[in-house]
Formats: structure tokens, C-alpha cells, sequence
């Protein structure tokens, strides 16, 4: 990506996580992970820290009643501006974002002349009189003041004149900053490299910031052309977060950023390997799954299926990778599937930390096997634990540790004694380990999570090794609808542990609950051989 202006210029990372990123459907942050979030943007770099809106909440008032310290990032608060007809010193909402005391504040005010007439009813000088008070309360109080333009690329195009007058208004007040927002994320990225290069060319850059909703899916492309306009702040949100579509992803920024451009940021080569780490823990705090496709982070972001191009970027990663997978703390995969050859598996065995020699007499019928049991509806692509597992009772061998004499499911639904119709699972497993019998049994939210339970509830010697273990993801798949009931079914199930190691496992089946049961247990297997549990 080239510069518009001198290379080495300064951007500075302004993450909204905290704010913006809460407003995000079904997302709710409790303080302590709050804490979490914003300790983890400290250690990537972040410049700016977007805590909450004080007086919006308990959970941001407890938040700013006790902040975290940081190492480099500065804490910011968000608010209003002052309210018509009223000072600063007597509105309550700039009061509150005062009162937290943090070393910066952002304050948005309306910029788009058509919310100032219809929605707040009042001359256009008092929306701009609103903006420069409250950028001069803030300064006068020793805080670095920032102006969230609403609406401003609504507004530029109906008003410019009238866009501009509320920048000059919180510039000429003292404000560092004055961020244009595309708050309905409907601009697209030709206007907004147009638009910014025309408020450049009569403001000083170096105090320009770009907010960007991704409600067509440009957030992350209108952030760039702004940057490339001239923009020097980044507003943005960890895997994207936000209200409606979400916000521009920080994620995506960050890197690119760094490895693409000439542009200075307060990100080290260190600090940018923790990207994937940071992305995957919020994911985590939310429970639910990384985006495999995510670009840069995802699981499948440098995964190779193909065999020619597998071929190719063993040569040479850089004919199929645009940055190295290091850089970003992730990791290149080699998919192993039906269309696999030779150079996919052999390189997907070495990931394993499987040195098997090319002319290994039984690699062609590893590579068989795994295209035939393709061909009955296995899939290799994403349950990479199952492979190895296949891969290593295929070319030397790898312990069973235990033997499943047999396993039962109840489901029962009837009502309770308050009248509440209810539905029960309970499982049985009998296992054998060292020719001893064990019988477990257990209940659970449905068959398969109470076969998981009686599964792991134990597993005599083995038994000290999951305690960490857990089932993160269940997907299902029916791969033959025409058969009806009797369909062939494909479970991928995901496991993880305290260490953050993730992987998954793949069971096939005409019964749903024969699939689980054998996704489940390459799960338990393969932890317990990664963890050197003895046969």
C-alpha cells in the first residue's frame, strides 16, 4: 500500500472493543472481562483504549471507578457533547465522562445538518457552539479531547460548508482529534477517499481520524483509502464488533498496516505476533468459534488444499502467502483431503512432527484410506486431530488407552413436578483400560453432552489428563437428505484446553449419536497422546 504523503508518517490505533463492540447483538461484557480486553490491546500496542461511556451503565461506571493500568495505551472515556440549552458545567452526561478522570475523552456530536433540524430541533450555530464548549471544558481540565463527527460523510455530502464548521469548531476549541464517521456505514470507499482528501486540503491532517461502520461490508477498504487520503487516527473494533454489520476490524487494520505500508505504528514486530492470540481470546471470552476465514487469524487464512499449490509453497510459501504466518502469530496448515497428494500429506505429517520418509512403504496407503473414507463422507479438511490419529495407526501406531465395551442413551420428556414439560438425557459407557471394567453414567443438557459427561467421568489413570478438556464447537451435517430419516450424518466436533490448544475431531454415521460418540472419543484420544499419556 503506498503512502499519499511522506512514508514514516504516524497512525495511531484508537480500539472501541470496549464501547462500541458491546453494542454488538447478543454481547454483554462483565467488568473483569472488560479489564481482560483492554490489558490484552495494552500488550499489542493499542495507542488509544476506548473504556465505555461513564454514566451509561454500572458495569462502565465500575469499570472507571477502578481502571486498569497501562503500559503504553491511554484510557479514554466517551460521551456527548453538552446538551442544548444547557453549560457544560450543568449537563450531567458531560459531567459524568469528566468525573472518570481518564488522561483522554471523546465526545460525538452531530455533524449531518439533517439530524440537527429534525432530530434535535435547534440552529445549526448552537450545534457548533455545543461542540466547541465541549471541547474547551475538556482541554481546560487538562485532558486530550477527541470529536466523534456523527454522520459526518451524510453530512458532508448535504452540507459540506456546515461539516467542516463543526471540525474548525472542536479543532479551534483544542481538540487533538476530529474523527469523521461513517455511522451508518453506507459510504463507500471512492467517496470517502474523496472526501477526506477535500477536508485534508483545508485541515491539518495529523489531527484526522476515521471511524467506519461495515454495514456494506468497506469498513476495513474505507479505513485504508482514508489513510491513503490522509488520515492519521484508525478507529476500529477487535474481530470486527459493533452494532448492526460491526465496525472496521482491528484485526485486519493492525496488520495490514504494518506489513504493507511505510506508515509508523506504536506496534512492534513482537507485539504484532500476538494478533491471532488476541483475536481468538475474545472469541473465547464469548464462546463461541473463531472465524476460520478470518484474514490474517483464521485457522484456514494460510491453509493449502490443493496439491500443485502445496507443491508450490513447500518451494516457496511465497507463491500462495502474502505475508509470512509467523508475523501475525499464526500458523501455515496443510489440508489434507481427497484432493490431497503426496506433498499435502507428507507436509500435514511433518506439522505433526511425524518425520516420515517419502518412499515410506505405507504412505500410499494412507493416502488411499484417506480419499476412500472421503468418499463415504469423512472430511479431513477441518478435523485435523482425527487425521493424525488415522496417519499415525496407519504408518506405526499410536495407544488405544481404552477399549468401548458399550454405550447407552436415554432421552426422556415427561413433566415434572411442577407441571413443566421436560426433556432428560442419560448416558451409560462401559469402557475397559488395562483389562479392568469402568460403567459411567451421567445426565446432560441432551444425549450428546451427557454422553461427553459419563465419557470423561472416568477414565481411571487417564482421568488426571482432562480435567482441562472441553467441547467448544458442535456442527452437523446431513450428507444424505434424500435417505430421510435414514440419512448418513457427519458430526465435526471441537475440543480445547487450558494450554489453548484447539483441535477437531470428525465422526460418521447413519445415527447422529454413533457420529458424536465417535468424534468424542478421537477427541479424548488424541488428547491424551498429545499429552503423552502413557498406553
Amino acid at each position: 500500500m503506498a503512502a499519499c504523503a511522506m512514508s514514516g508518517e504516524r497512525i495511531y490505533l484508537f480500539d472501541t472493543t470496549l464501547r462500541d463492540g458491546a453494542q454488538t447483538r447478543g454481547v454483554d461484557f462483565s467488568v473483569s472481562e472488560k479489564v481482560q480486553i483492554a490489558a490484552a490491546l495494552d500488550e499489542l500496542g493499542i495507542d488509544y483504549i476506548e473504556g465505555g461511556w461513564p454514566g451509561a451503565n454500572p458495569t462502565d461506571d465500575a469499570f472507571f471507578a477502578a481502571p486498569p493500568q497501562f503500559k503504553t495505551a491511554t484510557l479514554t472515556a466517551f460521551g456527548m457533547t453538552r446538551r442544548p440549552g444547557r453549560s457544560v458545567d450543568n449537563d450531567p452526561g458531560v459531567q459524568a465522562v469528566m468525573q472518570a478522570k481518564t488522561p483522554a475523552i471523546c465526545l460525538v456530536g452531530k455533524s449531518w445538518d439533517f439530524h440537527v433540524d429534525v432530530a434535535l430541533e435547534i440552529t445549526r450555530d448552537e450545534n457548533v457552539a455545543m461542540i466547541a464548549d465541549s471541547m474547551a471544558h475538556a482541554v481546560a481540565d487538562g485532558r486530550e479531547a477527541m470529536f466523534d463527527a456523527e454522520h459526518f460523510f451524510d453530512g458532508y455530502k448535504a452540507d459540506p460548508g456546515f461539516a467542516l464548521s463543526c471540525l474548525e469548531a472542536a479543532l479551534d476549541a483544542g481538540a487533538r482529534w476530529v474523527v469523521l464517521c461513517d455511522t451508518n456505514g453506507g459510504t463507500l470507499p471512492g467517496e470517502v477517499e474523496r472526501i477526506v482528501a477535500e477536508v485534508v486540503a483545508k485541515l491539518p491532517n495529523d489531527r484526522i481520524g476515521i471511524h467506519a461502520h461495515n454495514d456494506t461490508g468497506n469498513a476495513v477498504a474505507n479505513t485504508l483509502v482514508a489513510v491513503e487520503a490522509g488520515a492519521r487516527q484508525v478507529q476500529g473494533t477487535l474481530n470486527g464488533l459493533g452494532e448492526r454489520c460491526g465496525n472496521a476490524d482491528l484485526i485486519s487494520l493492525l496488520p495490514t498496516l504494518a506489513l504493507k505500508s511505510d506508515y509508523e505504528l506504536g506496534v512492534g514486530d513482537a507485539q504484532l505476533a500476538h494478533v491471532t492470540r488476541t483475536s481468538r481470546m475474545l472469541d473465547e471470552l464469548l464462546n463461541r468459534a473463531p472465524d476460520r476465514h478470518a484474514p490474517y487469524v483464521g485457522a484456514s487464512a494460510f491453509a493449502h488444499k490443493g496439491g500443485l499449490h502445496v507443491s508450490a509453497v513447500l518451494k516457496d510459501p511465497r507463491t500462495y502467502e502474502h505475508v509470512d504466518p509467523q508475523s501475525v502469530g499464526n500458523d501455515r496448515h496443510i489440508v489434507v483431503s481427497d484432493q490431497s497428494g503426496r506433498a499435502n500429506v507428507l507436509a500435514r505429517l511433518a506439522e505433526a512432527g511425524m518425520d516420515v520418509d517419502p518412499d515410506h512403504k505405507k504412505l500410499p496407503r494412507l493416502i488411499e484410506e484417506v480419499k476412500a473414507r472421503e468418499f463415504e463422507g469423512y472430511t479431513y479438511d477441518g478435523a485435523e486431530a482425527s487425521f493424525e490419529l488415522l496417519a499415525r495407526r496407519t504408518l506405526e501406531s499410536v495407544p488405544d488407552y481404552f477399549e468401548v465395551d458399550s454405550f447407552r442413551v436415554l432421552v426422556e420428556r415427561r413433566f415434572n413436578a411442577l407441571g413443566k414439560l421436560i426433556t432428560l438425557s442419560e448416558a451409560t459407557v462401559k469402557i475397559v483400560i488395562d483389562d479392568q471394567r469402568l460403567l459411567s453414567v451421567a445426565e446432560g443438557n441432551g444425549p450428546v453432552d451427557a454422553l461427553n459427561v459419563a465419557l470423561r467421568k472416568d477414565l481411571g489413570k487417564y482421568s488426571e489428563y482432562l480435567h482441562d478438556c472441553r467441547l467448544v464447537d458442535y456442527k452437523v451435517r446431513i450428507l444424505s437428505p434424500q435417505a430421510g430419516t435414514a440419512a448418513v450424518t457427519r458430526v465435526m466436533i471441537e475440543s480445547a484446553d487450558d494450554a489453548g490448544a484447539r483441535w477437531s475431531t470428525v465422526g460418521l454415521s447413519t445415527n447422529i449419536i454413533d457420529a458424536s460418540f465417535q468424534a468424542l472419543t478421537d477427541s479424548i484420544r488424541y488428547k491424551l497422546m498429545r499429552d503423552n499419556a502413557p498406553a
